[in-house]
């Protein structure tokens, strides 16, 4: 994990210097230059996503359960937020879409089935809260249905004069993302505060030794630090969504494979590492809040928060993109959807094993598969102008 974080605060200057002197060199450079700021930014992601995360932890400690919380909900993946922010405002939905379903089945399938497998390897079983296991999966079924009904609806009524339609899915949309917004709130009032007693639990104990690292900074530092990451995270989004188009187009990538998994394992590479070191320490109940918060935090909060601000910007005419909607590919939907019930039945025993893990990865694997080989023509599962498509298809030419 040090190696990792070392590489990317490198990465960060020299994606700088490479992206602004690249047009001073010759072609051969220029032909590259996509690419390699692509991957450079997205490695300099990764220590920034550390950072925040490192930063809202050491506030946590100091603000005690409540406050942190919260803290924890608005900044827990707040690397992901800015990088679909910067994608929205240039008119990429069909890329955030895609980044956004990434997150979620990265946590449920990726780091779940690596937790488990590298934590139970060497034990017969590692155990985690049931109470909570239940409780999670209950909120992602309610983030499935926030999907999979729109989807539903636009196949429903395709043939429906395509004004009128618009229109009626854009209410879906607001309206939808309101309750989800409120079942999100409420989920942290339960958690945090009537129910706190249920989910608290202390540093987990391992062989060796207590799991859990003591606040050392001040608020100041804390504060500063979360601020300075922020701003860094948002200089190198934008050259990571600004090359996401030429990347996708030069190696024949369509847009659900860049977004579901390479952007969502460059902003959620600092977490995925926490919970997988974790999870080797003995630590399983940490590991698994960590897959589970994260992935409520996307689909329940960072989801239905952009699609309300995305109406807002464009209603205030700050955005000139149609603005971005919760009719998500069918692709995306019935991955979600068999990713929260295959994570669902491994979990709720409050049980685990390494086998259970390398289904998990087996299952993330054929998802892979499957969506790098989408036909660009098609869009990635997205219909142009329609739901899904945020009026905006990347067209690929072979």
């Amino acid at each position: 994990m040090k190696l990792l974080l070392k590489i990317g605060y490198v990465a960060l200057p020299v994606a700088l210097v490479f992206h602004f002197l690249s047009g001073r060199f010759g072609e051969g450079v220029r032909h590259w230059e996509p690419l390699v700021t692509f991957v450079l930014s997205g490695i300099a992601i990764i220590p920034l996503a550390h950072l925040m995360g490192e930063a809202t932890g050491q506030l946590s400690v100091r603000t005690g359960p409540t406050l942190g919380g919260l803290l924890n909900a608005t900044f827990g993946n707040a690397a992901e937020l800015i990088i679909a922010i910067i994608a929205m405002t240039k008119g990429l939905n069909d890329v955030v879409k895609a980044s956004l379903t990434g997150s979620i089945l990265g946590n449920l399938l990726l780091v779940s089935g690596a937790s488990m497998l590298v934590g139970g390897w060497k034990r017969e079983k590692q155990v985690f809260s049931k109470e909570g296991a239940q409780t999670n999966s209950a909120m992602l079924v309610v983030a499935v249905v926030a999907m999979l009904f729109p989807a539903v609806f636009d196949f429903a009524n395709h043939n429906v004069d395509k004004p009128l339609l618009k229109h009626q899915e854009e209410a879906i949309s607001i309206g939808a993302s309101v309750v989800v917004l409120a079942v999100y709130l409420m989920g942290l009032l339960f958690t945090l505060r009537t129910h706190r007693h249920v989910f608290s639990s202390g540093p987990g104990e391992s062989p060796e030794g207590p799991v859990g690292v003591e606040s050392h900074w001040s608020v100041k530092r804390s504060v500063g630090a979360l601020l300075l990451a922020s701003v860094l995270t948002a200089v190198v989004a934008e050259l990571l969504v600004g090359s996401v188009e030429q990347v996708g187009e030069s190696l024949h990538w369509n847009p659900i494979f860049v977004g579901v998994i390479l952007l969502a394992i460059f902003g959620n590479a600092a977490e995925q590492s926490t919970a997988i070191i974790l999870s080797r320490k003995g630590d399983m109940e940490t590991a698994m809040t960590i897959t589970y918060q994260s992935s409520l935090q996307i689909a329940l909060f960072t989801t239905p928060f952009l699609v309300l601000l995305s109406a807002v910007l464009t209603g205030l005419g700050v955005v000139k993109h149609p603005p971005l909607d919760l009719f998500f590919s069918p692709m995306e939907v019935a991955a979600v959807f068999l990713s929260v019930a295959i994570i669902t039945v491994v979990a709720l025993n409050g049980e685990t094993n390494w086998f259970e893990g390398a289904m998990l990865l087996a299952v993330y694997a054929i998802l892979g598969i499957v969506m790098f080989h989408i036909p660009n023509e098609g869009g990635g599962g997205y219909h142009e102008g329609g739901p899904g498509s945020g009026g905006k298809v990347v067209e690929v030419v072979h």
